[in-house]
């Protein structure tokens, strides 16, 4: 799955803050970076909420006193929030909550997996929606 949550992060950001300007490169990235880690790993760690928080905060105290920087990295956070959402992530509280409860990662499958062939009309809907959003935005550069 790929470009089902790239288009999802994308258009999200894109109907909420409503800036043409905002850079989607960190956001797409962070969209895919958790399946891209948890799958080959067979951990969990990217499809917590604790995760991602962790990783706003990063971005937080990093950008601390740069604007311009902290507006460019929060694409990343954003995307792996989204991509929590985008994959139903939270159907499963031991795998959207771990560690609080408890270090043991889940045993249960990423939802990417646990979708099976729904995901080839998610990532058919993702192209359509992108090859629209591209085509609307160049229309508007115009």
């Amino acid at each position: 799955m790929f470009f089902w949550f790239v288009a999802t992060a994308i258009l999200t950001i894109a109907w909420v803050f409503k800036d043409p300007r905002f850079d989607n490169r960190l956001l797409a990235v962070g969209a895919v970076l958790p399946d891209i880690i948890d799958w080959p790993t067979g951990w969990r760690v990217m499809h917590s909420v604790v995760t991602s928080i962790a990783l706003l905060a990063l971005v937080m105290l990093v950008s601390l006193g740069r604007k311009p920087y902290r507006k460019l990295l929060l694409g990343l956070p954003i995307g792996t929030f989204l991509h929590l959402v985008f994959d139903g992530a939270f159907t499963s509280a031991q795998m959207f909550w771990w560690p609080i409860g408890g270090w043991e990662f889940s045993a249960e499958v990423l939802p990417v997996v646990a979708r099976g062939w729904w995901n080839v009309p998610l990532e058919i809907a993702g192209v359509i929606a992108l090859g629209l959003w591209w085509r609307n935005r160049q229309r508007q550069q115009l």
